[in-house]
Parts: C-alpha cells; sequence; structure tokens
C-alpha cells in the first residue's frame, strides 16, 4: 500500500474569541487541580483570555472547504495546552463534522512532540489498512490559569490558532510523509535527512541552537507552542512540493529539550 500524502490543509490564526463562560466553575477545578503542586490559578490572566475554544478552532478548520469535504476513517486532534473548558472531547466532534465514521482520539500532555506522534500513528493506521483517509487537526488556545507550563520570557505571547491536514493515499504528484522521529537536540535529530540536494528545512521558533549547514532554510516566527511547524505546511504545502523534493520539518520543545522532525517528500507524478 502506498504512503499518506497531503491532500488537503487549512490553516487558523487569531480568531475572534468568547465572552468568558463558566469561569467560577472552572477556577475551582483548577484549583483542585494545582493546589497539591503549590500553585493556585490566576483569576485575572484567565478572564483576560481571548477564550478560544478547541471546538472554535475545529469548527474553523472544518469550514474551509479542503478540510470540511474530508470522510475519514481516522481523526486526531493533537494539542500541547488545555482546552478552556476542561473535560471536553473536541475529536468526536470533529468527527461528527467531517461524515462521522472516524476512529477519533486526542494526543496532549506530550508538549509539540504530539503533531509528531499523530502523523506515526496515521501512518500505522494506513500501512494497516485501516484508514485510507486521515484528518489531524493540531490545535492551540492560550487562556490558562498560570503562566505555566511554558518557561516563557514576559515578553513573549502565544497565539490562538489550529491547523488541519488531510492526508491520504499517495496517487501521483503530492508530497507524502516519509517518516517523524526525535533526538536529544536539533543536530542529532537533523543528522540523517540533510544533505541531499531540492531540501527545504523548516526550523520552528524553539530550534535556538546551531543546526548543521544547509543550503535553504525557511525559519517560523514565534507565537505558538506546538502548531507553528504545520501551520506554515498548512500554508505553502503546494508550492513547496513545486519547488523542493525534500521538506523536513524540527523543532525543540522547550520544556523537555527534545527535538522533533517530520520528513515529507514530493511524489511523482
Amino acid at each position: 500500500m502506498s504512503g499518506l500524502a497531503v491532500r488537503a490543509a487549512a490553516s487558523v490564526r487569531s480568531p475572534r474569541g468568547r465572552v468568558p463562560e463558566g469561569v467560577p466553575a472552572a477556577l475551582d477545578y483548577f484549583r483542585d487541580l494545582l493546589t497539591p503542586f503549590g500553585e493556585k490559578p490566576d483569576e485575572e490572566l484567565l478572564s483576560r483570555g481571548p477564550h478560544v475554544h478547541h471546538r472554535d478552532l475545529v469548527d474553523l478548520l472544518v469550514a474551509d472547504g479542503g478540510v470540511g469535504r474530508s470522510r475519514p476513517e481516522l481523526a486526531i486532534v493533537a494539542h500541547a495546552l488545555p482546552d478552556v473548558v476542561p473535560f471536553t472531547a473536541v475529536a468526536p466532534h470533529l468527527t461528527e463534522q467531517l461524515g462521522g465514521r472516524a476512529v477519533n482520539f486526542a494526543i496532549g500532555q506530550q508538549g509539540l512532540a504530539a503533531p509528531f506522534t499523530a502523523l506515526r500513528i496515521a501512518s500505522a493506521y494506513h500501512r494497516s489498512g485501516r484508514a485510507a483517509e486521515v484528518v489531524i487537526a493540531v490545535l492551540e488556545q492560550t487562556t490558562l490559569p498560570t503562566p505555566f507550563p511554558l518557561p516563557l520570557p514576559r515578553e513573549t505571547s502565544l497565539t490562538d490558532s489550529a491547523a488541519a491536514l488531510v492526508l491520504g493515499a499517495s496517487t501521483g504528484e503530492g508530497l507524502g510523509f516519509v517518516r517523524a522521529h526525535a533526538a536529544g537536540s536539533a543536530a542529532a535529530a537533523l543528522g540523517r535527512e540533510l544533505g541531499e540536494d531540492g531540501t527545504l528545512l523548516v526550523l520552528g521558533p524553539w530550534v535556538t541552537e546551531d543546526v548543521p549547514d544547509h543550503g535553504v532554510v525557511h525559519r517560523v516566527a514565534p507565537g505558538s507552542y506546538c502548531t507553528s511547524l504545520w501551520l506554515e505546511l498548512a500554508d505553502h504545502w503546494q508550492e513547496w512540493q513545486r519547488d523542493f523534493r525534500r521538506i523536513v520539518l524540527c523543532d525543540t520543545d522547550p520544556r523537555s529539550g527534545r527535538s522533533h522532525v517530520a520528513l515529507f517528500a514530493a511524489t511523482g507524478g
């Protein structure tokens, strides 16, 4: 069976937020969650956030025609930061919007590794014949009860954002997923992927170390924790597949220090 290739993609940045709702109940939950760790929720921080729910981000992604027309057998939601509203199940909502027949689940608590994990799972499902088409939605909302979990400078701000990839069997010209892996540094993670002509290296905003010399590098601007690479891929995958034979995505989780890489390659027609 052929591998997965990108069929459609969509991105969302800085959508309109909501009037805060359910904040007192959420505060009670966050107090119970944080108190054992010597923390307490910041009511002002929580109240002044944009309150963009994960469900809102999914609705905006599905409003894109390329994503909205998909009828996947597998739908994965990946996120590094929690939803505004605790205990929400967003993957079933995504599935309902896309025909209602997909196996669905979310991947969280992995930091920015979550979308890379989603790609590996999607590829395994496809190879086993269980999913001819897959949708991966990478979500990030920024209304949090504490500044944790990111060690961000005070002047650094995150933006509500989301990206979706529709992946299906590679037929003809396209951009196919090859592999994803991780290592203790960006240089180590990239070692096996660079050196070939026609390669574009896309570095996320958290890669601060020197990486192996490479001719064509696209650096993603700051503004997100886990969505940055996928926003760029959603926006540029068609032009990148025309201009390059290989696309290497790399970012380093600022919490764990581990670097993650995904390789895509243009498929011939």
